[in-house]
């Protein structure tokens, strides 16, 4: 493909790619957790390891996992 087309990812492949690695997870309220991806489906839930949870730029709470409800999630940045 031209201009590059070809090079577009799908997400579902940069997700599955990104397993296990540390990752950062923005919901639409502005509240962001870091931690370990383990797992992501079709509806952009995601399970972490490791997670911390940061309110307003400052740690608010660690925990061992967590889960997020897909329709909560504005964006996922691997680290």
């Amino acid at each position: 493909m031209e201009n590059g087309a070809g090079d577009a990812k799908d997400p579902s492949g940069f997700l599955s790619e990104i397993l296990g690695a540390s990752v950062t997870v923005k919901l639409n309220s502005g509240v962001i957790y870091k931690g370990e991806l383990q797992s992501v489906d079709g509806y952009m839930n995601i399970a972490l390891e490791r997670c911390k949870e940061f309110v307003n730029g400052k740690l608010h709470r660690n925990y061992g996992d967590a889960f997020v409800r897909g329709n909560n999630v504005m964006y996922i940045s691997a680290d």
